[in-house]
């Protein structure tokens, strides 16, 4: 044999050993997996740098089932705000109920810096940004997503129609995007739908019979949309995407026009800035809206969003103030809302708040 040959079986059986390499020395892998996934999510970055399989492992479906069966997966909150001065920016953000205060985890650079009129939607581990467009650009077709796991961007597939200004949900692992302004008048019309399994787009001929999507609200499986007319009118519709079947339904929910919704354990609920700050329930069974309580002046900051973590709303208004609200002892409770107030522990007072998400692993 010769010594090129020899190097040659010296390297395969290198490549060998470092392939069945253990997770951890002395330990089964799958004991192993149970004590790395105890490991708190702050520090998964530096468990990242360990070695590749440590860093394969970290994105794999594996690691997130581990920590989903033992109960260890850990929520952490999303926030794309707008500083007039800076530009766009995510803060990653965890509520400390110790301090009532925010707790800064992490400041993602985002890669819409200067974009207006983007949308911002959660996928399972994944961020998007749609769309949006600049002071030179119009209405764009790209499409960012930021991997919670990997903390990377990466350019996704670009939707089959450019839009700023729209309306878009996320419902069954899927992004619905429609209306808006697009790069010609017919286009903001068609639908356009992101499969995150096959990472494709496919575009669905308007359902409806009237373009004038203002909302679009992602409950029981299906996708409510909120329409306003040219002359202000506001009515409803429900669409099936197991069917692609729309159909008109009661008009009430349509006043969720009035403030921003979120879903919490298959409750819908609005903040209607109206008059006042008002929380609002919606009964699916009598199709209306419930008044749960009152918020005070002085703790929210509108514009606000809301976000749901477990069994509580988070109203995050100007400057990243937040209210949270416990939607089972609002429900007991009538006229001014009992709830905790946060403040962020850094400098955002002139920050105000696009979107907000949240992602578990």
């Amino acid at each position: 044999m010769t010594t090129a040959s020899m190097e040659s079986v010296s390297e395969k059986c290198v490549q060998i050993e470092v392939s069945v390499a253990p997770l951890i020395c002395g330990l089964p892998d799958d004991i192993a997996l149970l004590c790395l996934a105890r490991v708190p999510r702050r520090y998964h970055h530096v468990l990242r740098c360990v070695s590749k399989r440590w860093r394969d492992l970290l994105c794999s479906e594996e690691w997130l089932s581990c920590r989903r069966k033992n109960n260890l997966e850990e929520t952490w909150i999303y926030v794309v705000a707008r500083d007039k001065s800076n530009g766009n920016c995510c803060f990653v953000l965890d509520l400390d109920p110790a301090r009532r205060c925010w707790k800064i985890l992490q400041v993602i650079r985002s890669p819409c810096l200067a974009k207006h009129g983007f949308c911002v939607e959660a996928l399972g581990k994944k961020l998007y940004v749609l769309g949006g467009c600049t002071w030179q650009i119009d209405a764009m077709d790209e499409v960012h997503c930021y991997d919670a796991s990997k903390n990377k961007w990466e350019i996704a597939a670009s939707m089959p129609t450019a839009r700023c200004y729209f309306v878009s949900a996320s419902l069954n692992n899927k992004l619905y995007v429609t209306s808006g302004h697009g790069s010609n008048s017919d286009s903001p019309n068609s639908w356009n739908i992101y499969d995150s399994s096959s990472s494709c787009w496919s575009s669905l001929k308007n359902p409806m019979l009237t373009p004038d999507i203002v909302k679009f609200i992602a409950l029981d499986g299906k996708l409510y949309t909120i329409h306003r007319t040219w002359n202000g009118l506001l009515f409803a519709g429900v669409y099936d995407p197991s069917c692609s079947r729309w159909q008109g339904m009661k008009n009430e929910i349509a006043l969720c026009s009035c403030g921003p919704t979120v879903v919490v354990d298959g409750t819908l609920y609005m903040l209607d800035e109206t008059k006042g700050t008002k929380l609002m329930m919606w009964q699916k069974e009598s199709e209306d809206w419930v008044a749960l309580g009152r918020l005070s002046h002085e703790l929210t900051r509108p514009p606000c969003k809301l976000l749901g973590i477990g069994r509580s709303i988070c109203v995050i208004g100007q400057g990243l103030s937040t209210v949270v609200i416990d939607v089972d002892k609002a429900a007991k409770v009538g006229g001014m809302l009992v709830c905790s107030s946060f403040v962020p522990n850094f400098d955002c007072a002139n920050h105000s708040v696009i979107s907000c998400k949240t992602i578990t692993i």
